[in-house]
């Protein structure tokens, strides 16, 4: 039986490859898509899950959720640091053609609440943006960490961030959000930050056998990763020239296959304070905390694995 996931989605070219690994992958059912501010404004996150489906030629509902951050008015103004390469990264469209469909008259928040309380199956949810329709839902319902049986979290990082020296652009873009997410009591929730995701790569050969597949999702998964590995060797340059991760993907990828990541259960909080430091995940890697894991925290992946997945749902 398929596994029943939603996707809460900032849609750019990484959130646009996991929407399509969850709406192919035979054994995932994606209930829906939700779409909040983030990598873009909140009207072209929107349009670009929509594009999303469309090219595919799924008819997956689609809820528009919130434009700005919980608390916070000075989003997407830079707070310490400029976000290096991610207009390069990301664009604002979407390199596919324009959606025909709509979006549901619902709500993302009051869909996630009313969708997880009328549940007799489980939905993972999968939030791969700024956590910000999850939190507003929590505040509305704080039944709803209850109600949830399975949570996939792309964000964080503890090595090395994206926007600041330690911040990840996720937690940093709603750093209160991420604070209610995390400690709102959810269960069986998996982080998956940087330091993960940088070890899955997607090279430009890789885009190559995607190409060659030439069907829909595989053609447009190239052109988004290879709009991705020029945004990060001009603008965030890694260890390895000519790659990219593709970090939300990696998120989905880890539903049907598990240990295609590695984890440690350890406690993590978020820094919504100071300058430089605000939006940083604290992860507790060595107990100084004293306080009980909240989460399983992913350090390592298995590239070759996430490619192959990506190859084998692509291919039609």
């Amino acid at each position: 039986m398929a596994t029943k996931v939603i996707l809460d989605v900032d849609t750019g070219t990484d959130d646009a490859v996991a929407l399509m690994l969850a709406a192919l992958h035979p054994e995932i059912e994606l209930v829906g898509a939700c779409s909040v501010a983030g990598n873009v404004p909140l009207e072209f996150t929107t349009e670009n899950t929509l594009r999303v489906f469309d090219h595919l030629g799924k008819s997956v509902p689609v809820y528009q959720g919130l434009s700005k951050p919980i608390a916070r008015e000075d989003f997407p103004v830079p707070r310490g640091a400029p976000n290096p390469g991610t207009t390069n990264v990301h664009g604002d469209y979407l390199d596919i053609p324009a959606s025909t469909s709509t979006i549901q008259d619902t709500h993302a928040v009051e869909f996630l609440i009313e969708t997880y309380r009328a549940a007799t199956e489980e939905i993972v949810l999968i939030p791969v943006g700024p956590l910000t329709n999850i939190a507003a839902a929590l505040r509305v319902e704080p039944r709803l960490a209850e109600w949830v049986p399975r949570t996939i979290i792309m964000g964080g990082a503890h090595h090395t961030g994206n926007l600041t020296p330690r911040a990840e652009f996720n937690i940093w873009a709603d750093p209160e959000a991420a604070h209610v997410v995390f400690h709102a009591g959810l269960r069986n929730v998996t982080l998956v930050p940087l330091d993960a995701t940088h070890k899955a790569l997607v090279s430009r050969d890789d885009c190559a056998a995607l190409r060659a597949l030439g069907t829909p999702a595989a053609e447009a998964t190239a052109t988004f990763v290879e709009r991705r590995i020029k945004g990060y060797d001009e603008g965030q340059p890694m260890s390895r020239a000519g790659a990219a991760p593709v970090h939300d993907a990696l998120c989905v990828a880890a539903v049907v296959q598990p240990e295609i990541i590695t984890t440690q259960d350890l406690y993590v909080t978020v820094e919504t304070h100071g300058e430089v430091t605000v939006g940083e995940t604290i992860i507790d890697v060595a107990g100084r905390s004293k306080r009980q894991p909240n989460m399983a925290v992913a350090f390592d992946a298995d590239e070759r694995a996430f490619v192959r997945m990506l190859l084998d749902t692509f291919a039609g």
